[in-house]
């Protein structure tokens, strides 16, 4: 089963999160989530466990302890979307339009169009 832990301390380590998980069963791996740019952690990470009673068991004994000096919230990832997500989309939503903003203000080196 897939675990996601949130929440996570931004100094948290995959050996953090193996050591809070495997006292609750065997623990196959983990992966604290970070960005790609900086390395910094993105504050979630995945906890990857075989058997699910033992994965259950695990979710309700660490979810709300303290990781790394952090309470963490943990439950069973969700799947992936399909499409992968990525980039910012569309503006949704109803933003205002930029209405009359009146005339354009002359540059001085171009000529004004209006």
């Amino acid at each position: 089963m897939n675990i996601y832990v949130g929440n996570l301390s931004f100094d948290a380590s995959d050996d953090d999160l193996r050591n809070a998980f495997s006292s609750h069963g065997m623990v196959e791996s983990t992966s604290v989530i970070r960005d790609k740019f900086t390395g910094r952690s993105r504050g979630f990470g995945f906890v990857v466990m075989p058997n699910d009673d033992e994965a259950r068991a695990a979710i309700a004994a660490v979810n709300g302890q303290s990781i790394a000096g952090r309470e963490v919230r943990v439950n069973e990832a969700r799947p992936k979307e399909a499409g992968g997500g990525g980039g910012g989309g569309g503006r949704g939503g109803d933003r205002g339009g930029g209405g009359d903003r009146g005339p354009r203000r002359d540059r001085g080196d171009r000529p004004s169009r209006y």
